[in-house]
């Protein structure tokens, strides 16, 4: 039977069938959710294939980070030591009055650069204007006494040379008073002797007990007039000797005297100088607590100085991160404020002696029965080696950096 002849008989035959069926009562579909069609052999072959090739992506990927790690550690990694716990300092420069004193003028504010021996805050000098008038009429009063301390022991001089002189003088009439004594004495014995035999009156008598009566006296007069002269003689050797202990050895400059008003009146000048407060290092003004009319005293701080150009960084590395860093390796810094980007370079200027727990106002309590393991950091100092680095993208205190530390040196 040929297929032409099939073909034609397919189609009478399925009339007759459709004739002789009775006709049935149709009935509503059922209402059922819709399912996923089933997937053809050939969109699961193809699924399958996207899944096994993103696998080997997968893979291959993973394989060529472990690969690119693995060589930056062998030849980076491994080098150096990293932290981001780690931030900027300064050893900032805290000015506070050196004399108790109101503002009479303020110059500067906050964030402003200023450089060494700026003005910075003026005070009220009238007071210190009035101490060192003083001070200079103390030192004029002082040189004034030492001058005249020298021409009273001048004139001490010429008394003690004249106490002298009049000792020699009295013991000159002692001898010639002594002699008329003696002489008188004689002339007494020799009267007395011839007054018996009427060679002598009893008037030449009367005389020569007079005459030896008067020398006695006057030999006595002079020795006691020469022992009051030496006594006055001795005291005026001794206020010689007083004024002398004073002035001995001494200029009017050197006098200690003069020396005292000199030094208090150079104090009362650095006091004046003191009323302009001028910055001791360069740096941006910081923390300025001090106005026009407040009464400021000495020692309380008015103001913060940052020295920007001489700030370093505290990195604060793991303790098993240190085993191999040593003072004067290189380092890195990049800062949060200018991105990895901007890399300064430094190197280690030193490492702490104690942790921060260690030094902390309550320490840690690691003898007890609740004792957890806490890796510790500790300090290491890093200072930057080039100075335009920090001038090109200055720093300020207290912000985040990242330092890496090259353990090989390079």
């Amino acid at each position: 039977m040929s297929d032409a002849s099939v073909t034609d008989r397919q189609p009478a035959e399925r009339a007759r069938a459709e004739e002789t069926t009775p006709l049935a009562t149709p009935r509503a579909p059922a209402q059922s959710k819709p399912g996923p069609e089933p997937e053809s052999g050939v969109e699961a072959a193809a699924r399958s294939g996207a899944r096994k090739r993103w696998l080997v992506r997968l893979m291959v990927a993973v394989v060529v980070v472990a690969l690119v790690w693995g060589g930056w550690y062998l030849l980076v990694g491994r080098t150096r030591v990293t932290t981001d716990d780690a931030y900027v300092g300064a050893d900032m420069a805290q000015v506070t009055p050196l004399v108790s004193a109101a503002v009479v003028a303020v110059h500067v504010s906050d964030a402003q650069p200023v450089r060494r021996g700026d003005v910075l805050v003026e005070l009220d000098p009238t007071d210190a204007k009035i101490a060192v008038a003083q001070a200079r009429a103390d030192l004029a009063d002082a040189r004034r006494k030492f001058r005249q301390t020298l021409a009273t022991g001048r004139g001490l001089a010429a008394q003690l040379s004249a106490r002298q002189a009049d000792i020699a003088a009295e013991q000159q009439q002692i001898v010639s008073a002594k002699a008329a004594a003696d002489a008188a004495r004689v002339t007494l014995a020799r009267t007395r002797a011839l007054a018996p035999s009427g060679a002598a009156s009893a008037d030449e008598l009367t005389v020569a007990l007079r005459t030896a009566q008067q020398a006695d006296a006057a030999l006595a007069a002079a020795r006691a007039t020469l022992t009051q002269t030496r006594a006055t003689a001795g005291s005026a050797g001794g206020q010689f000797a007083a004024n002398q202990a004073l002035t001995r050895g001494f200029t009017e400059a050197t006098d200690p005297g003069v020396q005292a008003a000199a030094a208090k009146l150079a104090a009362a000048e650095l006091d004046l100088t003191r009323m302009v407060i001028r910055a001791p290092i360069d740096g941006v003004i910081s923390q300025r607590k001090v106005q026009v009319g407040q009464r400021v005293s000495q020692g309380v701080p008015i103001l913060d100085i940052v020295p920007v150009s001489q700030v370093y960084v505290d990195a604060n590395f793991k303790e098993r991160q240190l085993r191999e860093v040593r003072v004067g390796m290189p380092a890195r810094i990049t800062s949060d404020l200018y991105g990895g980007g901007v890399v300064f370079h430094g190197h280690v200027a030193g490492i702490a002696g104690a942790t921060g727990a260690a030094t902390a106002l309550i320490p840690a309590q690691n003898a007890t029965g609740n004792w957890i393991k806490v890796v510790q950091r500790l300090p290491v100092r890093i200072v930057f080696d080039h100075p335009q680095e920090l001038a090109d993208h200055p720093l300020r205190v207290g912000l985040s950096t990242n330092v890496a530390i090259e353990l090989d040196g390079h």
